[in-house]
């Protein structure tokens, strides 16, 4: 997988706006990156140096439209600590 395959998009909610003060950021990963893939990927795309990464696997919900029910794909998701300092920027401040 390349770096550029890794990250998917990244995550924007309530809690992790409140994560990005403390230097953590959440990101949609592509399922089969590992921790050391993620790292490289971030580092490589806004040139920050990575702490940690922690990832968790998510299980798409079960939906129902009528009769028919259906599921959203699994997907997987990574919260990535940065240096001290560093920061990125994903949104730009009016």
């Amino acid at each position: 997988m390349t770096d550029w395959g890794v990250l998917v998009r990244p995550l924007v909610t309530e809690k992790s706006t409140i994560l990005q003060e403390r230097g953590k950021y959440v990101f949609h990963v592509a399922p089969g990156a590992s921790k050391a893939q993620i790292k490289r990927a971030v580092e490589k795309a806004f040139s920050v140096g990575v702490v940690q990464v922690n990832t968790m696997s998510t299980h798409g919900k079960v939906k129902r439209f009528g009769v028919r029910k259906s599921k959203k794909p699994d997907w997987k998701k990574a919260v990535v600590t940065l240096k001290q300092g560093d920061q990125i920027q994903l949104f730009e401040r009016a």
